[in-house]
């Protein structure tokens, strides 16, 4: 009989998995960018900024819903860690997306706070990185040990491998 953990994996495996995802998404930022700025003929970074902004959003759902749905991303794969819903199913792509959504309280909260002030680059990156630990921390606090989005979500991330009984 296979039985399914759903414990979330340790807090520093999902940070692990959640940096190296971000390494992986420099490859499909530069691939969107690259298609964005041929098809768009854009020649200077800074011109139709707001338009790669949202081509990437777009780009970042597709990606992480499409992904998810299956199960995992490359990142996850390689930390054995999966996500499902909170019975432990698959994730549906309508809620893969609204997983994906929600995954932006990651950022935009402190983006937002940022907003209204002209910070250096190093400000912000502090500021940012500040934000991201305590949403990390404050999982600690989610009955499940999940992160928040993912309760409000219906998900959850679980070990990649069932137990065997």
């Amino acid at each position: 009989m296979i039985v399914i953990d759903l414990r979330a994996p340790p807090l520093p495996r999902r940070m692990a998995c959640w940096l190296y995802e971000g390494m992986l998404m420099f490859g499909v930022v530069f691939i969107a960018g690259y298609l964005f700025s041929t098809l768009s003929q854009t020649r200077n970074a800074m011109d139709n900024r707001h338009a790669l902004q949202a081509f990437l959003f777009v780009v970042f759902g597709i990606y992480f819903t499409w992904f998810w749905a299956k199960g995992q991303t490359l990142a996850m794969k390689t930390w054995n860690i999966r996500v499902v819903d909170r019975f432990g199913r698959p994730l549906t792509q309508a809620r893969a997306l609204l997983r994906y959504v929600l995954s932006w309280l990651w950022f935009l909260p402190a983006l937002a706070a940022q907003a209204p002030f002209t910070l250096s680059g190093g400000e912000s990156a502090v500021i940012t990185m500040g934000w991201v630990v305590i949403w990390a921390l404050l999982s600690r606090f989610q009955p499940q040990r999940q992160f928040w989005h993912d309760a409000w979500a219906g998900t959850r991330l679980v070990p990649s491998m069932p137990l065997s009984r």
